[in-house]
């Protein structure tokens, strides 16, 4: 039970953190901090910088996603013979995006217009790349935690999720085409989306798979 406790708990300072930072948004309380945050950052702009930003960016987006699920389903199923988890990661993944794509049709934030590297268009809130990052990573870390046999193992898997969710979006506000609270509110948007995922999961293994659900508990 003790893995369904954290799961409400993320759950709720996922939602809650969300419903805050939206608040902000909407009653435009946050875009001096927004303003001073890009401000900060675009001020380290360098060729290579730009480079390792532009970098990061492509690997957020949802094609090159959809190229690594690719491998990850084929390891799922063929090396760790888990086709049930197939279903975890797909719901997670694969429905991000459209649950990104309402959540900006409902907000309809304009991108900033300061400093632009790169050129995009479409509305800003919540950051897509920093949605997919977060579900990605989270939920491939979340499913390869199992099987990785010392701590220090894990506490890699979990350090490089960090990173790859951390960079794609700090990517995005360096390149000038996301809001700080964008990349935030997409953080907390996938966070209520995972762990909400991995609650039904689990419960369903609860009652189906007792013995399996309880090892991983």
């Amino acid at each position: 039970m003790k893995l369904n406790s954290q799961l409400v708990i993320g759950f709720l300072v996922s939602l809650a953190g969300f419903i805050a930072v939206s608040f902000l948004v909407r009653a435009n309380h946050i875009v001096r901090i927004d303003g001073y945050i890009i401000s900060f950052i675009q001020s380290t702009e360098t060729a290579w910088l730009t480079r390792v930003m532009k970098f990061f960016t492509i690997i957020g987006t949802i094609r090159f996603i959809a190229v690594l699920s690719l491998f990850v389903l084929f390891f799922l199923l063929k090396v760790l013979k888990h086709r049930l988890e197939i279903l975890i990661y797909l719901a997670v993944v694969f429905c991000t995006p459209m649950l990104n794509r309402l959540l900006k049709l409902y907000f309809e934030r304009a991108r900033p217009d300061l400093h632009r590297l790169i050129e995009i268009g479409g509305y800003s809130f919540p950051s897509g790349h920093a949605m997919n990052a977060f579900s990605f990573y989270s939920i491939l870390a979340f499913l390869l935690w199992r099987h990785v046999p010392t701590p220090a193992g894990r506490v890699a898997v979990i350090l490089f999720s960090g990173f790859m969710i951390t960079a794609i979006g700090a990517s995005r506000i360096y390149l000038g085409v996301h809001y700080p609270s964008d990349v935030i509110a997409g953080y907390l948007a996938s966070g209520f989306w995972v762990t909400t995922v991995i609650w039904v999961f689990q419960r369903y293994q609860e009652r189906h798979f007792p013995a399996m659900a309880g090892a991983q508990n």
